[in-house]
């Protein structure tokens, strides 16, 4: 683990370079501009972001413009050319190999199949398999560290990027981490643009308060728990599928925010195989 003081400046560097990334999507980001930022060598530079998110700055780039085309792709009804231009492809030949390689199926293919991304309780992803299943558990509480993110969902990526940026620097990441997304607003009353998110990861019970990053302890208790598999762009069907349940159940929902675990790592891990734990709380 770094020094203290080793370990601050680089989160310090790494959030800049996390917040530029998010804040420049379309425009072009290479090696030395972003060493620059970071007040590095890009050899150096190089070195050090690759050994904290185990992927490289222009790999960041590429995933974080997918996704946004992933979304896109599910919510507009923008042609796919254009998509493909604002994620930094300069044919669509190239956009879909570059698409399908990440999310296993072309950019029309994955708009047809709309908001059903593959299910975690079947190996199988097409529209006739299973529902997802929702199950009812005692979760303990969880401490977290996190940044608060005000705006749309599907727009809290760069806030998790300029997260982690300030906890892998200090060994917070890992196989004994997870991310975790707290939803402190309803949707059906908050504007998009005010909606406030916890951004955070699991935390040691002793790690406190660092600057803008906040920390607290998650209550545990009884959870309405759905298992989701696919990528962040179409987890709407695994709310619709849990909502569906708890209309039909005996169940009610306690006055308590709906939090979202990331059981695997998005900087390492193909969206089609991330798992997300949904947890409704319940009364």
């Amino acid at each position: 683990m770094p020094r203290p003081a080793t370990a601050q400046s680089y989160s310090g560097r790494l959030r800049r370079v996390a917040a530029h990334i998010a804040a420049h999507l379309d425009e072009p980001l290479d090696l030395e501009r972003l060493a620059a930022v970071a007040c590095l060598s890009p050899h150096h530079f190089h070195r050090i972001y690759h050994a904290a998110w185990g992927e490289t700055a222009a790999e960041t780039l590429s995933r974080l413009r997918l996704h946004r085309a992933a979304v896109q792709l599910l919510t507009t009804v923008a042609p796919i050319t254009g998509i493909a231009r604002r994620a930094g492809y300069g044919s669509l030949a190239a956009f879909s190999r570059a698409f399908a390689a990440a999310y296993r199926a072309t950019p029309s293919a994955f708009r047809a199949r709309g908001s059903l991304g593959p299910r975690a309780s079947a190996p199988s992803s097409n529209l006739t398999e299973p529902a997802m299943a929702v199950v009812v558990q005692d979760r303990p509480p969880m401490r977290i560290a996190y940044l608060t993110h005000r705006g749309p969902h599907d727009q809290i990526g760069p806030t998790f990027e300029r997260l982690y940026a300030w906890a892998a620097p200090r060994g917070l990441t890992g196989p004994h981490a997870v991310g975790v997304a707290v939803y402190l607003d309803d949707l059906r009353a908050v504007p998009p643009a005010e909606l406030r998110t916890q951004a955070g990861v699991s935390v040691a019970a002793d790690v406190g308060d660092d600057g803008e990053v906040r920390a607290r302890t998650l209550d545990g208790g009884r959870f309405a728990v759905l298992l989701y598999k696919g990528s962040y762009a179409g987890i709407a069907a695994a709310y619709a599928e849990l909502h569906g349940w708890l209309a039909t159940s005996d169940e009610a929902r306690a006055p308590a925010p709906v939090v979202e675990v990331y059981l695997n790592d998005p900087h390492t891990t193909a969206p089609e195989d991330l798992l997300t734990e949904i947890r409704l709380p319940l009364r």
